[in-house]
C-alpha cells in the first residue's frame, strides 16, 4: 500500500499566511464490512473535515463519506500499530496506515485540524481580532490558585493553627497583665505620697486658695506647684487591674468558644467525609454501569467491525467464534450444492504431456527445492502412523482415515494432518493430474475465491496465487505456492506405480502480501499409488481391476491467531469433505474413458 501526503512535520502543518492547517491526502485502508474487509481508499483531511474517495482519480465524482472532526474521538489501536479509529457519535471509521510513522502523522494532523476548529481556538481568535487580556488571565490564575490552596487545607490543620495563635495571644495577655499591674502599683504609691505631703504642709503653713491660680506664695517669696483641682477621675483613678482581668476573661471566653466551634466543625467534617465516601462509591458504581452499557451499545451498533475478527484480542469469545464460522461454512455448503445442481459441466480436454517428463528433475531456479520436498515426502509421508502415539485418529469413515498431531507455536495452531483413502476405478496418475491441473481447479475446489498462475516454471511446475473465500469472523486468507507434479521411479518391479503432487509456499515479486488478506503458509503433498488386480482369463484390464491408494498430508500455518478449538474443529469437518468431493469428481471425470497409467 502506498501513501502520499501533502504535509509532514509539526512546523509545516500550518499555513503561515492563513494560519490554517494545510490539506493532507493519502491512501489508507478502510474497513468496509465483514465481506470485503479492508479496502484501500483515498482519504483527504481539509478544513476540519475527513473525507474519503474510492481512489485519487475519482475525486471529481465526489466523496463517498465524510466526518466533521469538531467532536471526533481519535483512538489509536492498542495492539495494531498501523490502525486508528475515528468515532463521531454512532459513526466509526476503522483506518489502517502503511506503517506506524504514517499513522502518527495522520493522527497528529487530525488532532491539529480538530484543535483549530470552532470559535475559541488560537486561529479563531486571531481571525476575529480578539485576544485574551493578561489581567483576565492573571486573575483567573490567581483565583484558581487561591481556590486550590484553600481546598488543600483541612479543618484539623486550621485547628492546629488556632492552637498556636491561642498560645501566642495568652502570652501577650500575660505580658499586658504584668504591665497593667505595674502601672496600677506606681499610681497608687504616687497618690499616697502626694496626699501625705499636702497634709503636712497644711498643718505648718496655712494657704490661701486662689480661684484661678495653680501656685501658692510662701513667706520667702517662692511658689510651688499644687495638686490640680479635685475631680472624680483624680479622686478614683482607673482600675487597671480590674480592666486587665476583664480583658483576659473576655479573650479566654472568645478563644474557648472558637475552640468549641472548631471541635463541632471537625465532628461535622467526619460526617461529611462519610457522606462523601458514600457518594464516591455511588459514582464509581454508576461509572462502571455506564462503561458496561457503552460497551454493550458499541458491541451491538458496530457488530461486524474489525475488532470482531480473529485475534487474541477479539471481542468475540471462543464459542461465538465457532458458531459464526460453522454458520458461514454451512451457508457456503448450501450455495455450493445449489451451484452443483444447476451447473452443467463443460467438457474440457486437458493435454497430458508424455509420461517421461514427469520423472525428470527440472532445470528451473526452484528445481533443487522441489527435489528436496519430493524426497522428504516420499521418506516421511508414507510412514505408517498406526503405532505412533503422537498421531491421533480423529475421523474414520469407510476406507478414509484422518490423523492429527497437535502442535502449537506462539499460540498459533500448526497441527499436521494426514489422511489415507482408497478409491476404486482410478489411477494415481489420474488423481494427481486433476489435483495439479489448474484448468479444472474450480470444478472441485469450493473454498477458492479466485486464483491465477503467477509463473510457469516448466511443464510440471507452476507458481500459483490464490485467495480463499472468507469465513467470518476469520480474516480472509491468501496463499502463494509452487505446485509440482512428479512420477516416482520404481526401485524394483514389485513397487506400485506412484505419483506425487507437492505444493509448498514460496515468495514472488509479483504477488507480495497485502493488508487485505492474511498470508498463510502451506506444505501439502498428495501421494497416489496404483494397485492393479489381475483380470479374469484373457480379459483386458478395466477400471474394475484398479485401485488408487491416496495419502494426503498437510502442514498449514494460518498466518494469524484464531481459537485452537475452532481451527481443529473446522479441520476435522472440512478435510474429509474435501477428499470425498475431490475423489468423486475424479471418478466422474474418468468414467468411461481410457485408463491413464
Amino acid at each position: 500500500m502506498s501513501e502520499k501526503s501533502s504535509s509532514s512535520g509539526s512546523d509545516e502543518d500550518v499555513d503561515p499566511e492563513s494560519g490554517q492547517p494545510v490539506e493532507l491526502g493519502g491512501v489508507l485502508s478502510k474497513w468496509t464490512n465483514y465481506i470485503h474487509g479492508w479496502q484501500d481508499r483515498w482519504v483527504v483531511l481539509k478544513n476540519n473535515t475527513l473525507s474519503y474517495y474510492k481512489s485519487e482519480d475519482e475525486r471529481e465524482y465526489g466523496c463517498r463519506g465524510s466526518l466533521c472532526l469538531s467532536k471526533a474521538v481519535i483512538t489509536p489501536h492498542e495492539f495494531d500499530e498501523c490502525r486508528f479509529d475515528i468515532s463521531v457519535n454512532d459513526s466509526v471509521w476503522y483506518l489502517r496506515a502503511e506503517d506506524p510513522e504514517h499513522r502518527l502523522q495522520w493522527i497528529e494532523s487530525i488532532e491539529l485540524h480538530k484543535a483549530e476548529s470552532g470559535y475559541g481556538s488560537e486561529t479563531s481568535l486571531r481571525r476575529h481580532g480578539s485576544m485574551l487580556s493578561l489581567t483576565s488571565a492573571a486573575s483567573a490564575l490567581s483565583a484558581t490558585s487561591t481556590s486550590s490552596f484553600k481546598k488543600g487545607h483541612r479543618l484539623r490543620e486550621k485547628l492546629a493553627e488556632m492552637e498556636t495563635f491561642r498560645d501566642i495571644l495568652c502570652r501577650q495577655v500575660d505580658t499586658l497583665q504584668k504591665y497593667f499591674d505595674t502601672c496600677a502599683d506606681v499610681v497608687s504609691k504616687d497618690e499616697f505620697q502626694r496626699d501625705k505631703v499636702l497634709e503636712e504642709d497644711e498643718e505648718e503653713f496655712p494657704t490661701t486658695t486662689r480661684p484661678n491660680g495653680e501656685y501658692n506664695h510662701n513667706n520667702n517669696g517662692s511658689k510651688e506647684k499644687l495638686c490640680p483641682p479635685a475631680s472624680p477621675k483624680c479622686m478614683n483613678g482607673i482600675d487597671f487591674k480590674g480592666e486587665a482581668i476583664t480583658f483576659k476573661a473576655t479573650t479566654a471566653g472568645i478563644l474557648s468558644t472558637l475552640s468549641h466551634c472548631i471541635e463541632l466543625m471537625v465532628k461535622q467534617e467526619d460526617s461529611w467525609q462519610k457522606r462523601l465516601d458514600k457518594e464516591l462509591e455511588k459514582r464509581r458504581r454508576v461509572e462502571d454501569a455506564y462503561k458496561s452499557a457503552m460497551y454493550e451499545m458499541k458491541k451491538k451498533s458496530h457488530y461486524g467491525g474489525p475488532d470482531y475478527e480473529e485475534g487474541p484480542n477479539s471481542l468475540i469469545n471462543e464459542d461465538e467464534f465457532f458458531d459464526a464460522v460453522e454458520a458461514a461454512l454451512d451457508r457456503q455448503d448450501k450455495i455450493e450444492e445449489q451451484c452443483q445442481s444447476e451447473k452443467v459441466r463443460i467438457p474440457r480436454r486437458t493435454l497430458v504431456p508424455p509420461g517421461d517428463i514427469y520423472s525428470t528433475i527440472g532445470t528451473h531456479r526452484f528445481a533443487t527445492k522441489v527435489e528436496e520436498m519430493v524426497q522428504n515426502h516420499m521418506t516421511y509421508s508414507l510412514q505408517d502412523v498406526g503405532g505412533d502415539a503422537n498421531w491421533q485418529l480423529v475421523i474414520e469413515e469407510g476406507e478414509m482415515k484422518v490423523y492429527r498431531r497437535e502442535v502449537e507455536e506462539n499460540g498459533i495452531v500448526l497441527d499436521p494432518l494426514k489422511a489415507t483413502h482408497s478409491v476404486k476405478g482410478v489411477t494415481g496418475h489420474e488423481v494427481c493430474h486433476y489435483f495439479w491441473d489448474t484448468a479444472v481447479r474450480l470444478d472441485w475446489e469450493t473454498t477458492i475465491e479466485n486464483f491465477n498462475v503467477v509463473e510457469t516454471l516448466s511443464d510440471t511446475a507452476i507458481i500459483v496465487y490464490q485467495t480463499h473465500k472468507r469465513v467470518w469472523p476469520a480474516s480472509q486468507r491468501d496463499v502463494l505456492y509452487l505446485s509440482a507434479i512428479r512420477k516416482i521411479l520404481a526401485t524394483n518391479e514389485n513397487d506400485p506405480d506412484t505419483w506425487l503432487v507437492c505444493n509448498f509456499s514460496v515468495d514472488h515479486d509479483n504477488a507480495l502480501p497485502t493488508n487485505r488478506c492474511v498470508r498463510a503458509k502451506i506444505n501439502v503433498a498428495m501421494i497416489c499409488q496404483t494397485l492393479v488386480s489381475p483380470p479374469e482369463g484373457d480379459k483386458e484390464i478395466s477400471r474394475d481391476n484398479i485401485l488408487c491408494k491416496i495419502t494426503y498430508v498437510a502442514n498449514v500455518n494460518p498466518g494469524g491467531w484464531a481459537p485452537a478449538s475452532v481451527l481443529r474443529a473446522v479441520a476435522k469437518r472440512e478435510y474429509p469433505k474435501f477428499l470425498k468431493r475431490f475423489t468423486s469428481y475424479v471418478q466422474e471425470k474418468t468414467a468411461g474413458k481410457p485408463i491413464l497409467f
